[in-house]
């Protein structure tokens, strides 16, 4: 088996890239995987340099046309970028987010992705027939409603809009620009017990691309669940916007016996 190992920066605790030569798997994708496992496992943090392309090409033996196409792979999925006079630099890692009662805070900091939050409206308004039918209330009925812009080394991740049962607990805009809405929760004595959720996709209107730093019409994740507490009662209605670019549902299927 040919293999040829090379350091894509030249430093001593550079991550190491192979590529099998005798290999059915085409070497652009070798590399370009690769790549990606040491971004998003940051062995390739935001910021490193990988160099132009002929200077990967020599260094892994490889043709400059192999090494675009890996490395324009990676650019398309907004982890790499080409920077005139510097060369091409990590961007940031995709967030795969597990399907699980977790919160996109947790997640992103579990991710190494040094998560912040604008808050862009804590106030109360009468619940919708989609709010009042999800909360288990009667249509009308005030609710919190919380809208906050989500980021990630500084980039726009998400927006989230939250509705809660109004008195369920105090949301001050300043904790909840500090740390995640479930944390706020557990912290009141709400025990977070399960949800229901809905996945889906569209495409991002002018102001969410704005928002978002996306062009009108790319393609954004939609998400909405509700969420129960150990009694059963909902305690949360969120519907939150994700840039697709950025953001990933992983889903684990089973064989049913």
């Amino acid at each position: 088996m040919a293999k040829q190992e090379e350091d894509s920066s030249g430093g001593a605790d550079a991550p190491q890239f192979s590529v099998d030569r005798s290999s059915p798997v085409p070497l652009y994708f070798q590399l370009s995987q690769q790549l990606e496992s040491a971004i998003e496992k940051g062995r390739l943090a935001p910021g490193s340099l990988l160099g132009n392309e002929i200077e990967l090409a020599g260094r892994l033996g490889l043709s400059r046309p192999t090494v675009r196409q890996a490395i324009q792979s990676l650019v398309d999925k907004g982890l790499l970028v080409r920077r005139r006079g510097v060369g091409t630099q990590v961007v940031h890692s995709q967030v795969k987010r597990p399907l699980e009662l977790s919160s996109l805070y947790d997640d992103l900091e579990a991710a190494g992705q040094r998560p912040a939050t604008r808050v862009l409206l804590n106030t109360t308004e009468p619940a919708t027939a989609e709010v009042a039918a999800a909360l288990g209330i009667a249509e009308g009925t005030e609710v919190v409603l919380i809208e906050r812009l989500r980021l990630a080394h500084g980039e726009p991740m998400a927006h989230l809009s939250n509705r809660l049962p109004a008195g369920l607990l105090e949301l001050d805009s300043a904790e909840l620009e500090e740390t995640g809405l479930y944390r706020l929760m557990r912290a009141a004595g709400i025990t977070l017990h399960s949800a229901r959720q809905a996945v889906g996709a569209r495409a991002a209107t002018v102001d969410e691309g704005k928002q978002l730093g996306e062009p009108e019409g790319a393609p954004l994740l939609t998400m909405e669940r509700t969420t129960f507490d150990d009694t059963g009662r909902a305690v949360e209605f969120g519907s939150h916007t994700y840039r697709a670019s950025r953001y990933a549902f992983e889903f684990q299927l089973l064989v049913r016996p």
